[in-house]
């Protein structure tokens, strides 16, 4: 494992030379901390920065998972505002329930990680979801996310920390639902659990459409969808119910009420109005955790 900072989870922030991004980086973790919730009963975590060979290139990344121990292994794709302080607290405070953890930076083609300042990102500002949209299409072209995956799983398989013997599980928000579909779907085999939480673009009529890929996958899935998503593709849900159903994918497929991103604590707001809402963010976290125990073994 190639480390660029390796260190057990630690109780309190150095001191020195932080930059205003690193401030803004900083608050936005412990307001993560704040609303993840995570029991002081937790196992210790132990967290690395690793960069991890793929076809393309080198992807760094977040790795953490308990000190001690072997265990099932879980890969997380982002959404779109990439790998982040967010990211990495939900990474971490997932390996506090006993999981090895690998949170990518999927953007890595084009940017080390973080891809978007999303203290400063606005989705009425057009050089700004242009910036998105040419990071977005460096993973989810062709292929891409197939390679990374592999990758991936290949880098967890040789951790110490990691028990080949469970099944991995994959979860994905935003851009990372499709993806996590795609992983489940190339490394079937591997892949035991996969979650989608505000996916976009899991049913579209192009043939590459991720729900077409349903009788590839032998995980057990759930897809958390957005109420606004939903409202304006109401069909989505049924077909991938029916979809996954037809393959005999075990699947729930669930509609919330909050909006598009509301797992995301740093998600920008839109219209000035916040994104982020916790009751449906833990919500979904339990059934994430509970999707896991079922299925990693």
């Amino acid at each position: 494992m190639s480390d660029t900072t390796r260190r057990d989870r630690p109780d309190q922030t150095e001191q020195g030379g932080l930059t205003r991004r690193d401030f803004v980086g900083m608050s936005i973790a412990a307001g993560v901390v704040a609303a993840a919730g995570v029991p002081s009963a937790a196992e210790k975590v132990t967290e690395a920065h690793v960069a991890i060979k793929t076809a393309d290139g080198e992807c760094d990344a977040f790795f953490a998972h308990p000190a001690t121990g072997k265990h099932a292994a879980v890969i997380i794709w982002a959404d779109a505002f990439g790998l982040r302080p967010a990211l990495m607290e939900m990474a971490r405070r997932l390996a506090a329930s006993g999981y090895a953890v690998l949170a990518p930076n999927p953007f890595y083609r084009v940017t080390k990680a973080p891809g978007i300042d999303t203290a400063h990102f606005s989705f009425q500002n057009t050089a700004d979801r242009a910036r998105l949209g040419t990071l977005m299409g460096s993973v989810t072209g062709a292929g891409a996310a197939e390679r990374d995956a592999e990758a991936f799983v290949a880098f967890l398989d040789k951790q110490p920390s990691v028990d080949t013997k469970k099944k991995i599980g994959v979860q994905g928000y935003c851009m990372g639902g499709p993806l996590t579909v795609r992983t489940a779907a190339h490394l079937p085999a591997r892949i035991g659990a996969g979650a989608s939480f505000h996916g976009g673009g899991l049913v579209t009529k192009e043939t590459s459409s991720p729900h077409l890929l349903a009788p590839r996958i032998k995980a057990r899935m759930y897809f958390g969808i957005a109420g606004n998503d939903d409202a304006q593709q109401p069909e989505a849900k049924t077909v991938l119910k029916d979809s996954f159903a037809a393959a005999k994918v075990p699947v729930e497929v669930e509609v919330y009420t909050s909006a598009h991103g509301w797992c995301m604590v740093d998600m920008p707001a839109e219209k000035d109005k916040p994104i982020y809402n916790k009751p449906d963010a833990e919500k979904a976290w339990a059934k994430l955790e509970a999707l896991y125990k079922t299925a990693l073994v």
